[in-house]
């Protein structure tokens, strides 16, 4: 008997096994599909025309790799790593992004993401556990073995965000963007910029202000740095002045006269280009100015990032995972409805998945799509995704060959230029008076989502306000708009008769409207809605047996419409 179980067990067992290889079976055109759909490059690069594109997206890749490159260095200043890890950033995510990217968006370093990155490697990496004794009983600090630290740091970082945004992708997790309102996310990416200015000011000013953490951390660290003006490095306030002032001209001059310029001046270029004045003049030596360092030429090799780090983080990558997504999403279907195609939201995040997973191993930071680079690609005649390719091997190009040149470079410049481009995130206060207009609710929420992204730090920032969202759509279903509608005559127009004089009820018929679905959370409020709504059935809903037999037909009518939702094929 034994025998006999032990063969129907492995009969069983073959059974199952032969079922899932039938079911797994997939033909060569499904393969194809599924290729295709998971990896676009593969569909369009067969059909691109040189002629027809080959030109614009030439020109529109020179101009956003030259946008990338004082911007990747600028943006690892948020990061709190060396400049030239910006510039890793700005090519290999790249890369990866643009040939499993179903829009136009051109990935890269981004201000909100890089300052929240930085809060994680200034808090696991403070300065304070690099503190050593030098000579004369002085304190000195050990910053390259800061920056190999912080280095460490948000690799693990990013690659644990990547790791989240592949498998939310492949869970099909995309609709979670959803609850991520347009309210929310500007609001929340206005509250981050304010962070990533207040971080900015102390290489502006050439001060060392204390670091803070925790909830009102931006308050305390305006107050250090009032307390250390009088301190105020007048070399470097100086080159800052003179960088804010000619960026801001020219960038408002390419704003005027976009249609008339075939190329944006590349202001930001000609500022980097100071690092000429500073190598000659030896701005560091004689003046103290902080500049950029060592930039190593060449590519680092890939490395597994310490795992180590995960606990310590995974909180924080949770959260850049969602900011970045929701960024890259918001961009996408921006893009998508301009020029009329479809975005794959769960394509989109696994291809952010993977250009973050590959990037923690060449020790990049996260990225998401950057509004500035993808609008300048979209001015300057760039068509398909060869123009991204073709700013990342600028970047290349860059990091290969003339890394060095960038040495002697201010850091103020490169904060100036983050100051700069933040511009269109401030603008976006004067959804205020437009969200006042349309929806005070969407006006609570972005409200709300600012001042708890200010006065706590980004994470928790970012938890509260997606809470308050959440509890905004709650009361939304619970406190629906109910009416009575009435047809207009000679029409077939169904009208609230507390809004249209014309609409009449029909005799015999009363037509109640909910304008919110019905659930258990507000099926009391529907009928008592439709008790105070239809006065002439109070008497009879309200009698024992007869509110009984309405309660129980209402609930049952309302779960068999739920259970069918999920069955349409037995209606």
């Amino acid at each position: 008997s034994k025998f006999g179980s032990t063969l129907h067990s492995i009969n069983s067992f073959y059974k199952a096994l032969y079922s899932l290889m039938v079911c797994s079976r997939c033909s060569l055109g499904q393969w194809k599909i599924w290729i295709l759909k998971w990896i676009p490059l593969l569909s369009w690069i067969p059909q691109y025309s040189v002629r027809e594109n080959g030109l614009g997206d030439l020109v529109s890749g020179v101009s956003v790799g030259i946008m990338h490159l004082p911007q990747g260095m600028a943006y690892a200043l948020l990061a709190s790593v060396p400049p030239v890890f910006g510039l890793y950033t700005s090519f290999y995510p790249v890369l990866v992004m643009k040939t499993d990217l179903g829009s136009l968006n051109i990935p890269g370093t981004f201000a909100v993401i890089s300052i929240m990155i930085g809060s994680v490697s200034e808090r696991l990496a403070p300065d304070d556990h690099f503190l050593t004794n030098g000579t004369n009983e002085s304190v000195v600090m050990d910053m390259e073995a800061r920056d190999v630290q912080r280095v460490k740091v948000a690799a693990a970082t990013t690659l644990l965000c990547g790791i989240f945004q592949v498998l939310l992708g492949l869970v099909r997790f995309g609709f979670v963007v959803t609850y991520l309102s347009e309210p929310l996310v500007r609001g929340y990416t206005t509250g981050a910029a304010t962070h990533v200015i207040t971080s900015q000011l102390k290489y502006m000013f050439g001060v060392s202000p204390r670091r803070f953490s925790g909830p009102l951390q931006l308050l305390y660290t305006l107050v250090e740095l009032g307390r250390l003006l009088p301190q105020t490095h007048i070399a470097t306030l100086l080159i800052s002045l003179v960088a804010l002032t000619a960026l801001i001209i020219v960038k408002e001059i390419n704003s005027c006269y976009s249609r008339r310029l075939l190329l944006p001046v590349p202001i930001e270029l000609m500022v980097v280009s100071r690092t000429l004045v500073s190598h000659y003049a030896d701005l560091r030596a004689v003046n103290g100015v902080d500049v950029v360092g060592e930039i190593p030429s060449g590519l680092v090799p890939p490395r597994v990032p310490e795992v180590g780090f995960f606990s310590s983080v995974v909180g924080d990558a949770f959260a850049v995972a969602v900011v970045g997504y929701a960024i890259n999403i918001s961009l996408g279907k921006t893009f998508a409805l301009k020029h009329g195609y479809k975005v794959d939201s769960n394509q989109e995040l696994v291809a952010l998945g993977l250009s973050n997973t590959i990037g923690g191993f060449f020790q990049c930071y996260s990225v998401t799509s950057s509004m500035s680079r993808s609008l300048v690609q979209e001015s300057t005649g760039g068509k398909t995704q060869v123009a991204g390719m073709i700013s990342a091997v600028i970047v290349f190009i860059t990091v290969l060959k003339l890394g060095p040149l960038f040495e002697q470079l201010p850091t103020a410049v490169l904060s100036s230029i983050v100051f700069v481009n933040l511009k269109g995130m401030f603008m976006q206060c004067q959804d205020i008076p437009a969200l006042w207009r349309s929806s005070r609710v969407d006006l609570l929420v972005w409200l709300v989502t600012f001042l708890c992204t200010v006065l706590l730090n980004l994470d928790l920032g970012l938890a509260a306000s997606i809470t308050f969202t959440l509890l905004t759509v709650i009361c939304r279903t619970q406190r629906p708009r109910y009416s009575l509608l009435g047809r207009v005559p000679d029409t077939e127009l169904y009208l609230e008769t507390e809004s249209y004089k014309e609409a009449k009820a029909i005799p015999g018929i009363t037509i109640f409207r909910s304008s919110a679905m019905i659930y258990y959370a507000n099926a009391e409020l529907y009928q008592e809605a439709l008790l105070k709504k239809v006065p002439h059935t109070t008497d009879e809903l309200h009698t024992g047996s007869k509110t009984t037999a309405f309660s129980s037909s209402f609930f049952l009518s309302f779960f068999l419409s739920f259970f069918l939702s999920f069955f349409p094929e037995w209606n």
